[in-house]
């Protein structure tokens, strides 16, 4: 292991994708970033970007995530756009994991232990976890003797109390077979969370506020003195609120009654998972929230019902988590839609005068964040925070590997 850790690479492995991040940890500076997608198609696709400089886009040939790896690792030493002088100047590694479960409440060093812990949570996330895994042993075998770290979108979520972990199921079920809360986007949320904390100007540990991480997937997140409290998500990345394919929360009887007419576990996960949420409702063959709000613009009743459907669920959790922690110092907006969608935010904060916020459709309409969507002197602010999952994973990543 290096004395000295300068240069950690973030790397997110995802289904068909690997996503990646170059930071110099001494003043945070992002070197590099970019991503190569689809892993294993005829259209495989990098794009990569030096510093602030311009995007640059290229067809490419990887077959698995170990070429899509080999094809980074070319980037970032390549005399006339790399940022490296060899690959031994990567200090430290970072990877995104999904599921930590019960075994991993912290950001983890990468031993032969840890590593056949993770692959035992395969089950808690089949489509997410194996890319995941397969990320940090491609590193292993290019970056030899570099430290990897495992950093879990569950981890920052396990501060939840039981009574808001648990299910109202025996606890056999939860000892058994690990069944309870474990919630999602953890490393979103803590970044934000520490972020507003400092745009408040109020230290973290004395904050309180609702987090929204709105994207194609979106979970909130209750934050009791820099904490989590309660989140959305649970066992799995489906509950919560109405999300761009997933339909969020949803009466278990449903799932009953549809094996009862026939379909098999399969077919549900993907109905749930991949033919719900705004797709399933908004009848325009689209999940993306762009789409929705034009076509409802357009007077499309299904899209506008299914931007009502979203915004009631998420002004019904907004409302329940203020009144779990008594009250929130701001309510925080994040995410791709979060922090880029005005017509999406406008109809969550229109409905929250009750709360106290004093909702500025002039900011809202002409600001990006970090900003306020609140006039002043609005009892509860409203704020957009963009977030940065990876430099929060560096510097985990970091804490751990210097250690």
């Amino acid at each position: 292991m290096k004395e000295e850790i300068k240069n950690v690479l973030v790397v997110n492995s995802g289904s068909s994708s690997l996503k990646f991040t170059l930071y110099r940890i001494d003043g945070e500076k992002r070197l590099a970033n970019g991503l190569v997608e689809r892993i294993g198609s005829e259209n495989a696709n990098m794009v990569y970007r030096r510093g602030d400089g311009p995007k640059t886009e290229r067809g490419v040939q990887a077959r698995d995530h170990a070429e899509a790896l080999q094809l980074v690792c070319k980037a970032l030493t390549d005399p006339d756009t790399g940022v490296l002088a060899t690959l031994e100047d990567v200090d430290a590694i970072g990877h995104r994991v999904l599921h930590g479960a019960d075994l991993f409440k912290e950001a983890t060093l990468v031993t032969p232990e840890s590593l056949a812990g993770m692959k035992s949570l395969v089950p808690f996330g089949p489509l997410h976890m194996p890319p995941n895994i397969g990320g940090i042993e491609a590193c292993q075998k290019i970056f030899p003797g570099v430290p990897n770290v495992a950093v879990f979108d569950t981890a920052f979520h396990q501060t939840m109390p039981p009574c808001a972990a648990r299910y109202a199921i025996p606890d056999e079920y939860r000892t058994k077979y690990g069944i309870r809360k474990y919630g999602f986007h953890g490393t979103s949320h803590h970044f934000v969370t520490l972020a507003a904390a400092e745009f408040l100007g109020k230290p973290v540990d004395e904050v309180n506020l609702v987090t929204c991480h709105l994207g194609n997937g979106s979970s909130l997140a209750a934050i009791k003195n820099g904490k989590v409290y309660d989140t959305t998500m649970g066992l799995t990345p489906l509950a919560g609120v109405v999300m761009g394919t997933r339909s969020g929360d949803i009466d278990p009887a449903v799932v009953l009654e549809l094996v009862r007419k026939g379909m098999t576990a399969d077919e549900i996960d993907t109905l749930l998972n991949k033919k719900s949420g705004l797709l399933g409702v908004g009848g325009i063959d689209s999940g993306d929230m762009r789409d929705m709000v034009n076509a409802a613009a357009a007077g499309t009743e299904t899209a506008e019902l299914a931007l009502e459907m979203w915004a009631h669920r998420i002004v019904q959790y907004v409302g329940g988590y203020f009144a779990l922690i008594g009250g929130a110092d701001a309510i925080v907006f994040t995410g791709g839609i979060g922090e880029n969608s005005r017509p999406a935010r406008a109809r969550i904060l229109s409905r929250l005068a009750c709360l106290g916020v004093d909702f500025d459709e002039e900011a809202n309409a002409t600001k990006s964040g970090p900003c306020y969507l609140t006039k002043p002197g609005s009892k509860v602010a409203a704020i957009v925070m963009p977030t940065d999952e990876e430099l929060m994973i560096a510097r985990e990543t970091y804490a751990i590997a210097s250690k």
